[in-house]
């Protein structure tokens, strides 16, 4: 952090530490434990397409959830001097419901379902207003670096953390554990612990900038919906912006089902926990390399042709899912995945910020953030239906295919002299 003031070191560093904590639940809870638990103890003897269905509804309830409440707790991050208030409220239900899963005895699919919903809210909550506080830890010029900065940690801190809970249950009798399952329930407690422990150097050191004027919450909710519809009306003026995103919302609700639901259909098959699990690891792996390498590939070819790359691969991912049948072949998807998930994201931030207007860029984005942090809306609903209605999880995955397909098609109407080159010597675009 050679690039920052001394004086700013310190708040950064500890904004950037709540990442590391809250990664733990994306990564451990969401991705990876929660869906092997979900199928193999709490809904033990219940078919598998049930399960499934019963998980993606359980994902799409939370992100619609969190996409309801969006507009009002944007504006009241917007008002100043609240969000750290809010984000401790919001931290200590995700992390209570993360904690309250370890005692959840065989087959009470109810009550994971209840707490993981709960837990994915708050830590959805949170976050809007964690990025609000990036303004109130440094200078505008140092934003990006920053922001790059708190993702660095959080990839490393969800990681490390998840990587300790995988040892855990490989190796239960190291730490004292019966079996593996002891182990997968006491990795909630520990994901918990990480997240409440990385969130105490934000509430202690992290100031934030007084607010302009008093702050009064009916105000900022109606603020909050006239905001958004302000935006969405400047929005429909730029038709390539408007068909970007409507591409955009179809093809990274594709992306992140995969994310959530890939170990579900591991299990599915028939899969081991141990050999899902090591094949989530290695994507993470993957993932760093490859989105740079999307990155130079974005350059030379540009982003949308790019993203159009990394979506066929996910098409031909998709139909390699239906026939999977050994664990290699598992562990071929999971480094198939990590070589397109991270570039088909960079890719569509970068495309995005070639689309809009420079001087609207801040609002801009803060509905393409909305879009890309709540999607997974339609994918996990869409495959656990079509598994109870086919009978076949197979078919489930086919189901994506829609999504990819669409998303990949209005993304071609999307005008190539509309993408503007972004000066080097610039921030911004169009200038």
């Amino acid at each position: 952090m050679s690039f920052l003031d001394p004086s700013q070191r310190k708040q950064v560093l500890a904004w950037a530490l709540y990442d590391w904590g809250n990664s733990a639940f994306s990564t451990a809870i969401i991705a990876g434990f929660f869906p092997v638990f979900f199928k193999q103890y709490w809904s033990v003897d219940t078919d598998v397409t049930a399960s499934t269905f019963r998980l993606g509804l359980a994902n799409s309830l939370g992100s619609l959830a969190v996409l309801a409440m969006a507009p009002i707790l944007g504006a009241i991050a917007d008002q100043g001097a609240l969000k750290k208030q809010f984000l401790l409220v919001f931290a200590v239900i995700g992390i209570a419901a993360t904690a309250g899963m370890f005692p959840i005895g065989r087959g009470e699919w109810q009550w994971a379902v209840t707490l993981y919903v709960t837990g994915g809210i708050g830590f959805a909550a949170a976050n809007i207003f964690y990025d609000a506080l990036i303004i109130d830890v440094t200078h505008r010029r140092h934003l990006d670096m920053v922001s790059a900065f708190g993702f660095a940690l959080g990839y490393l801190g969800g990681g490390l953390l998840f990587g300790l809970c995988v040892i855990m249950t490989l190796w239960p009798p190291l730490f004292g554990l019966s079996d593996a399952s002891q182990a997968v329930r006491t990795s909630f407690l520990v994901t918990a612990l990480w997240w409440g422990l990385f969130s105490i150097p934000l509430f202690r050191y992290v100031q934030e900038r007084p607010p302009a004027g008093p702050t009064e919450f009916k105000r900022a909710m109606i603020g909050g919906f006239h905001q958004l519809r302000d935006t969405w009306r400047k929005i429909r003026q730029f038709r390539p912006v408007l068909i970007f995103l409507v591409a955009y919302w179809l093809y990274i609700d594709a992306v992140d089902t995969v994310v959530r639901m890939a170990v579900d259909y591991g299990l599915a098959l028939g899969f081991t926990a141990q050999h899902l699990i090591t094949a989530l690891l290695l994507t993470q792996f993957v993932g760093f390399p490859a989105a740079l390498a999307f990155g130079w590939l974005g350059e030379r070819l540009g982003p949308r042709t790019g993203i159009l790359i990394g979506l066929i691969a996910y098409m031909g991912i998709t139909i390699w899912g239906y026939f999977l049948e050994h664990v290699w072949e598992f562990y071929g998807l999971a480094i198939a995945i990590g070589l397109v998930q991270g570039g088909v994201q960079s890719l569509s931030r970068s495309l995005y910020a070639r689309l809009i207007p420079a001087q609207a860029a801040g609002e801009f984005f803060g509905f393409y953030n909305l879009l890309g942090k709540f999607a997974a809306v339609i994918g996990p609903v869409l495959m656990g239906w079509v598994a109870v209605v086919s009978g076949s999880t197979r078919i489930s995955i086919l189901s994506l295919l829609v999504l990819f397909i669409a998303g990949a098609s209005i993304l071609l109407f999307v005008d190539k002299n509309a993408i503007l080159p972004i000066d080097p010597g610039s921030s911004n675009p169009h200038v």
